[in-house]
């Protein structure tokens, strides 16, 4: 069921997505060559609890995943595409970092992500696919108005993505976000105009979430051979008033979608106790939270592989 915020629960919102966006752009401030991933999820966890906000992620445990995750964020780097685990890695200059998060305060929940390159040595074709994907995660907002169509909004991000010559993930999508992180409705990242039965109402809120790569991959957290890959996103809500311009990064369900119904369990802070099965109509190949590949390989469209160093 897709839920619709009181005009309460929109203020409440921004209180969230702005601590959020803070916290991302902290982390990408402190993010350097040399940075290890487990000290980003400490900051982030300092950064939150300091905040007397509740992490989403943490204690997060669905059916599809290896337990808790047992973190405060998500650090996916270059061939990672979403949801990579923090682990004992140095960030080396041209890093490609995505950085997930999603928390909750005063009982509504924000879910967010960015994207950049760490460093002084920035690969052309990774700026390329970070602008493409931010164009996307703007055209998907832009469409996100009363009585719009959810094929409506999946076709404003999947144009500018084809436009720009990348394949689309089809694995991953928006989702409706608020007194839960992951709710209806599923928001595909390419679709037709006017399709789906679901419209969009005021005080709804669903994150958009472009994802691209220039080469075919699988259907698993990581790309086959070790492309980069790009997420950006955000979570507008659909206003009754023009809305004002968002913040840095909300964004998409934060964990893979699972092909298989879950087995009851009780909700916790920031989850609903059926969310493990809500994306049923998609399946990915992991069984586990994702690590990055041992290779790091950058592919712009049209080139050979070739390693980062």
């Amino acid at each position: 069921m897709i839920e619709i915020l009181s005009p309460a629960q929109v203020d409440q919102a921004r209180v969230t997505g702005a601590l959020v966006a803070d916290v991302l752009q902290a982390m990408k401030a402190r993010a350097t060559v040399g940075t290890n991933l487990l000290e980003i999820d400490e900051w982030a966890k300092e950064m939150i609890l300091g905040a007397g906000a509740v992490s989403c992620y943490v204690d997060y445990a669905p059916s599809f995943g290896n337990g808790p995750f047992g973190h405060y964020i998500c650090t996916a780097v270059n061939d990672a595409v979403l949801h990579g685990m923090p682990h004992d890695y140095a960030l080396a200059d041209g890093d490609l970092l995505t950085l997930d998060l999603a928390v909750m305060t005063g009982g509504i929940a924000a879910d967010a992500a960015i994207s950049f390159i760490v460093g002084d040595t920035q690969d052309p074709a990774d700026l390329a696919m970070i602008d493409t994907t931010e164009r996307a995660l703007a055209a998907g907002i832009a469409a996100a108005r009363p009585g719009a169509k959810i094929g409506d909004l999946s076709r404003a991000i999947g144009t500018v993505l084809k436009g720009d010559g990348y394949l689309i993930n089809t694995e991953f999508g928006g989702h409706g976000i608020g007194t839960t992180m992951h709710g209806d409705p599923h928001v595909p990242n390419t679709g037709r105009p006017g399709r789906a039965a679901i419209r969009c109402a005021p005080g709804s809120c669903s994150p958009s979430s472009p994802g691209s790569w220039p080469t075919p991959t699988s259907s698993s957290s990581t790309t086959t051979a070790g492309h980069s890959a790009a997420p950006p996103a955000a979570a507008p809500r659909t206003p009754s008033t023009p809305s004002p311009s968002p913040r840095p990064g909300l964004r998409s369900s934060p964990f893979p979608p699972h092909a298989d119904p879950a087995p009851a369990r009780t909700a916790r802070p920031g989850h609903s106790a059926s969310e493990d099965s809500e994306h049923s109509r998609h399946s990915v190949t992991t069984a586990r939270w994702s690590l990055p590949s041992t290779a790091k390989l950058s592919q712009p469209t049209g080139s050979a592989p070739r390693a980062k160093v």
